[in-house]
């Protein structure tokens, strides 16, 4: 007897349909439409609605950009058209066909249909990690401070007395008081400011809260981490934080917050860091780092949690170094700002890094003074070294007077970058953007990072030589093998993780941040910043977000699955180590990144 469903077998060896409970794959195959492309035929353009989710069955079909770029040249058994599909019902690319196919049309409605009723089926053709798998783990430190905050606070008026506080706190149970005006929070008054301002000195307990209170206290936004609240707790040895947005009070966050939720793990590190008492106690702690990383990845934290967390022990180890330093040199003779570049800048850095940093001091800084900032960046960097985090082959750090200097000399520097702007200063101003404060008086830093960032928007020349460099490393994209890997050498047949992988993305993230004079360090945030000013479209930007998270989140299994086999990381794979399933999204995000480039490249007029 024939067979009712002519294409059931052939449906059944395509991914993912092999999932499909069999009543259900023969239903599927009864609702393809046979379809024969001549040869040349065009399929599909960009930004025309689809039809459906295209199969191929024999011959030929090449994937083609905005720009005219051939990206992909698929045969038989692959599916394509299911991006825009998820997306708007309107295709990202073109599709033809040079030489001619016998394909198989699945109806739109139809493979929506089975998104929505298999979740298996659904997750081949999502980029997006399952919401269940994110976010389960749930350390201290990568809580959100709008989950570890006391709400609402307990608030006392700045005019309301001493003993009125003392009987607030004593009926609410609470060590803190947040005392808030009529502009807003004004100030925090805590048991131990009554202990050590009022009862010590006999101040008199019917005079006003504002005579004990704190003014001014450091606060947080909800949208800060655990591990923010622990930094700003042990840099300046406070136990209460207010948890502030756009001037409301929203909540206060205590250290009895934290224990309460404090266990063995990322937090607990920070702090051993933040409390080491010599460079090798140091480094007894980062070298539980590696454990951490594999502690994370198996917990499914999201990929910018657990670079963040590996970046809260890096600034923490920074900090301590230099706490170390001036406990032996003495105490600094002018203001400094300590600065983290590179992927420690971005709060980006993984279980592969080295360290750049750099060193900002102020201009009243005499020729001796510098003297004592050479010897404590010495012992910095040579102590991140002792922790594993290698001396930069580049010397980009500290230690190297280049990258150690006076206020003036540094703008002037920028200056020099933006008017000038062969390929070596914008290499060089490509860093400096991902500057980020992690020790001293940011202060230094904050103003001339804005000023060289609209200095360096503002000149057309510059912008032209930052999108050249923003486009120069490409995805590993092949025609025929989907995934271009190594030829030859120690690495044959892998792929760079880092430098095709995430650098592309980072470089893209930067160059929107100098269009949209986004301030934002982080990769991500920049993304999402340039979406939300329309630098780019919201729906490119949330394409390029999870394109961005599934390569780094491949990059980081790696590293996790060396660990676990005793193995130093690298960013070398060797996709033939992924699933179809792995290798299928894979390449699917490094798509999206081609894409993004060119249509940055377009909107410029340029070729990559």
């Amino acid at each position: 007897m024939q067979d009712p469903h002519p294409f059931a077998a052939f449906l059944d060896r395509v991914a993912p349909f092999g999932l499909l409970p069999a009543e259900v794959l023969d239903q599927t195959a009864d609702a393809l439409v046979p379809l024969q492309a001549a040869p040349g035929a065009e399929l599909f353009a960009a930004g025309q609605a689809l039809a459906g989710l295209y199969l191929i069955r024999a011959g030929t079909v090449e994937i083609v950009e905005p720009a005219g770029a051939v990206v992909s040249h698929l045969g038989p058994g692959a599916a394509f058209g299911e991006r825009g599909l998820l997306r708007d019902g309107h295709a990202a690319a073109l599709a033809r066909c040079p030489g001619g196919a016998d394909l198989l049309l699945l109806p739109a409605a139809v493979f929506l249909d089975l998104i929505d009723r298999f979740p298996g089926f659904a997750r081949f053709f999502s980029r997006r990690r399952p919401a269940a798998e994110r976010g389960v783990l749930q350390e201290p430190a990568l809580m959100r401070v709008a989950a570890l905050m006391a709400a609402p606070a307990c608030t006392i008026a700045p005019q309301a007395s001493l003993q009125q506080a003392a009987q607030a706190m004593q009926a609410g149970g609470v060590s803190s008081l947040a005392v808030v005006g009529a502009a807003g929070l004004e100030g925090i008054l805590t048991t131990r400011d009554l202990a050590c301002r009022v009862l010590a000195p006999g101040l008199d307990p019917g005079l006003p809260v504002a005579r004990a209170m704190t003014p001014a206290p450091l606060s947080l936004p909800p949208s800060a981490r655990g591990a923010d609240v622990l930094r700003l707790m042990l840099d300046h040895g406070i136990g209460h934080v207010p948890v502030v947005q756009e001037g409301r009070l929203l909540g206060m966050v205590t250290q009895t917050d934290l224990t309460r939720r404090l266990a063995a793990g990322p937090a607990d590190l920070i702090r051993a860091a933040s409390a080491a008492d010599s460079p090798a106690a140091l480094a007894a702690i980062t070298a539980r780092l590696p454990a951490m990383l594999a502690h994370l990845v198996a917990a499914h934290a999201e990929h910018e949690v657990t670079t963040r967390l590996l970046t809260d022990v890096a600034d923490a180890a920074t900090r301590r170094l230099i706490a170390l330093a001036e406990t032996r040199l003495g105490p600094a003779p002018v203001p400094w700002v300590w600065l983290a570049c590179g992927s420690q800048g971005r709060q980006e850095q993984t279980g592969v890094t080295d360290q750049d940093n750099a060193l900002m001091i102020c201009d009243s800084a005499s020729d001796a003074d510098m003297g004592w900032f050479a010897q404590m960046a010495v012992l910095v960097c040579q102590g991140l070294a002792d922790c594993g985090y290698v001396l930069c082959p580049g010397q980009m750090m500290a230690m190297t007077p280049r990258w150690r200097l006076r206020q003036s000399a540094w703008r002037a520097c920028f200056q020099g970058w933006v008017m000038q702007p062969d390929p070596q200063a914008v290499m060089l101003s490509a860093v400096m953007f991902d500057l980020r404060a992690v020790a001293g008086d940011d202060r230094l830093f904050t103003a001339l990072q804005a000023e060289a960032l609209a200095m360096a928007a503002d000149s057309p020349a510059f912008v032209a030589q930052m999108l050249h460099l923003g486009l120069g490393h490409a995805p590993p994209l092949g025609l025929l093998r989907g995934i271009a890997t190594q030829r030859s050498g120690a690495h044959r047949n892998q792929i760079d993780l880092k430098m095709s992988g995430v650098v592309p993305v980072v470089d893209l993230a930067r160059v929107y941040a100098l269009l949209g004079r986004i301030g934002q360090a982080n990769s991500r945030e920049r993304i999402e910043a340039a979406g939300a000013l329309g630098v780019i479209s919201a729906q490119g930007a949330r394409d390029l977000t999870e394109a961005y998270d599934l390569i780094a989140e491949t990059r980081l299994a790696h590293q996790a699955r060396l660990i676990r086999e005793g193995q130093p990381p690298d960013n070398w794979l060797s996709p033939h180590d992924l699933s179809d399933f792995e290798r299928s999204h894979l390449r699917e995000a490094f798509l999206v990144v081609r894409s993004m480039q060119s249509a940055l490249a377009g909107t410029r007029g340029l070729r990559i």
